[in-house]
């Protein structure tokens, strides 16, 4: 991968969820350094600020919790990484709540003709109002882009869907509703579970998942990594930890990976909550891992 102009936008959005703090995501990973980081690697870098949220709404609608407020903020968003993709800069997106990445795949989706996504998640998100148990629409983001949810959502930048689900493969699932798993299984989305990564390694998984991509004959790969698909031992800062995750060195080596192949021309960071974490350990390993997805190694 040759030296990038980056463009990093924040989002401070905690309204796809209950859990107050994550909209302070995008200060703990700029306070943990993360231009310099990426500056230091000789990548031009342009943090162009956050995009307003604006307040938990005032209706009780506990199937899709803050709707109108989550499609206004990610249709800005989209907006945004729509105009940095058409720049010819590399985008970088700091959530904020996963709900964001329904704003930065509607952004990404029209600039390729077979863009590939890896979730890097404890979570499916493949939720829509009828299967959440929770109404969060931070459940959601993945149905939402491959055209299942709520009309306002699925129709971001007026067109859907935004991503083929076999043009998705899903890395690290250890807690899938069941309707995320009947549709797993009815759309074909790839999967590898912490059952995979445990028995297959995670090189294994990551040499089959950039094959896979090839194999598809995808134009573009977009990375969306939730900081709790890593195990909590290492981010605790999360708002919905699973025990049983990925380890810090195996998502280094997945990072790796995925610079050898450069495939990947996004990615976002999600899922930061500052006043769970201990020492802004979390947005250190944010940091640390996007140091690696863009070139950083070990000697």
């Amino acid at each position: 991968m040759s030296k990038l102009n980056i463009s990093i936008i924040g989002v401070p959005m905690d309204l796809g969820q209950n859990r107050r703090g994550v909209d302070m995501g995008p200060s703990a990973i700029r306070y943990a350094g993360v231009v310099e980081r990426l500056q230091e690697l000789g990548h031009s870098v342009d943090d162009v600020g956050d995009i307003a949220i604006g307040r938990r709404e005032t209706s009780q609608n506990t199937k899709l919790r803050n709707l109108e407020e989550v499609v206004a903020a990610n249709t800005i968003l989209a907006n945004r990484v729509h105009d940095i993709i058409g720049e010819g800069n590399f985008p970088i997106v700091l959530g904020g709540d996963h709900s964001i990445a329904i704003g930065t795949l509607a952004g990404l989706a029209d600039r390729y003709d077979n863009l590939g996504v890896i979730w890097y998640d404890a979570h499916a998100d493949l939720n829509t109002a009828e299967t959440s148990p929770s109404g969060n629409i931070h459940g959601m983001p993945l149905a939402v882009s491959i055209g299942l949810g709520h009309e306002a959502l699925v129709n971001i930048r007026d067109f859907a869907p935004k991503i083929k689900p076999e043009n998705v493969v899903i890395i690290g699932a250890r807690s899938v509703d069941p309707g995320e798993r009947d549709l797993i299984r009815e759309k074909g989305i790839k999967v590898f579970s912490m059952h995979e990564i445990d028995k297959l390694g995670m090189s294994e998984v990551m040499t089959q998942t950039i094959q896979y991509f090839k194999d598809r004959k995808v134009d573009g790969v977009h990375l969306s990594l939730d900081l709790d698909g890593l195990d909590p031992l290492y981010t605790p800062g999360v708002g919905t930890p699973v025990a049983g995750g990925i380890t810090y060195r195996e998502s280094h080596l997945a990072m790796e990976m995925l610079y050898a192949s450069e495939m990947v021309t996004s990615a976002e960071f999600v899922e930061v909550n500052p006043i769970l974490d201990e020492k802004n350990k979390t947005a250190d390993v944010a940091v640390g891992l996007m140091g690696s997805l863009l070139g950083e190694s070990l000697v």
